[in-house]
């Protein structure tokens, strides 16, 4: 307890130094405010070439993923189940020009566009850094932000690792048995979880998944499993002996088991694919699910991988360039 004062002495010293209290509340001045002009002027024309090089990736007037011009020819490298059905691109300085998909790749969820008009522009590609996956926990890392306007900073949080196949759920519980003739009975619903949404009820029987009837509770779990999260899913239960319909979009598992985390309510949106990945480096950059596909970078401008899956508001996966480069560089020798 003999410390406590000076503790106090040196806490409000240093608030002095570092900020100053306006109406009851600490606020912290501007030069040590650590944002997207500080990071500019940290890279210096880095910053240019990085916002360059990325660009918006457009669906009905909406931004549904980044993307990042890896060829002069405005071929552009976004994540494939993100960009789904994009008509045209935005990019740095507000310019469109429409897309067309020309490669997919299942493994890593990569996907690469082209710009089709103008065909003849001479487009600037990004830096690429293949160290073999030797980025670093603690190591800074930078990622575009949402409007293309500035630069992010955070840290790798985590070892680079592979991440499994997760597969999507119910979020339901049900009971267990291997013969039943009269449908298999939802025992418990988690609040808010893809099968509450959908309308599944407690006491409701599952008679048939997507057209298969149903015996044993291990054949609903095996084709739940064999499936994706946002995958639908179609059910024929009996609820008080009535035959109905329902329709079901797939959850998440960590998130459908996790819904009474506080953390988690707070996250937002996450990616619709964020597993089975054969290795991320994870960073603590607050991205939204609509900026994957765009790049992760270190402090010389340097691209270090492709941001590839939102995980909650704290957590991303981004696919190391040891994994995204031999896919991209088959796709760029096939490309007239």
């Amino acid at each position: 307890m003999k410390f406590f004062p000076a503790i106090v002495f040196i806490f409000i010293f240093q608030s002095y130094l570092l900020g100053e209290y306006i109406d009851d509340e600490y606020i912290l001045p501007p030069e040590h405010r650590v944002n997207g002009s500080f990071v500019a002027e940290l890279l210096g024309p880095k910053t240019d070439e990085i916002l360059k090089s990325t660009v918006g990736i457009i669906r009905n007037g909406k931004l549904i993923a980044h993307g990042v011009i890896v060829d002069a020819r405005g071929l552009i490298l976004s994540k494939a189940s993100s960009s789904v059905g994009a008509r045209s691109i935005q990019t740095y300085n507000n310019d469109s020009f429409d897309i067309r998909i020309r490669k997919r790749d299942e493994a890593t969820d990569l996907a690469l566009w082209q710009i089709i008009s103008p065909s003849s522009k001479n487009w600037i590609p990004l830096s690429w850094k293949n160290e073999q996956n030797r980025t670093k926990v603690g190591n800074w890392a930078l990622s575009v932000g949402p409007q293309i306007e500035e630069l992010m900073l955070g840290v790798i949080s985590a070892k680079c690792r592979p991440i499994g196949r997760e597969g999507g759920v119910m979020g339901v519980i049900l009971e267990e048995t291997n013969s039943s003739t009269n449908g298999i009975e939802v025992v418990e619903v988690l609040p808010q979880a893809a099968g509450d949404r959908a309308g599944l009820k407690i006491r409701d029987k599952i008679f048939s998944v997507d057209g298969r009837s149903i015996r044993k509770t291990s054949q609903i779990n095996q084709i739940i499993k064999d499936k994706n999260p946002g995958d639908l899913v179609t059910l024929i239960v009996h609820r008080k002996s009535q035959p109905v319909i329902l329709r079901l979009t797939l959850g998440h598992r960590a998130v459908a088991f996790d819904l009474f985390n506080r953390n988690l309510l707070m996250s937002g949106p996450v990616s619709k694919r964020k597993d089975n990945f054969a290795t991320i480096i994870q960073h603590d950059l607050p991205l939204k699910k609509e900026m994957m596909g765009g790049g992760l970078y270190d402090l010389e401008g340097n691209c270090l991988g492709i941001n590839i899956a939102r995980v909650d508001r704290v957590t991303t996966y981004s696919l190391p360039t040891s994994i995204v480069l031999p896919v991209l560089d088959r796709w760029i020798k096939s490309v007239p």
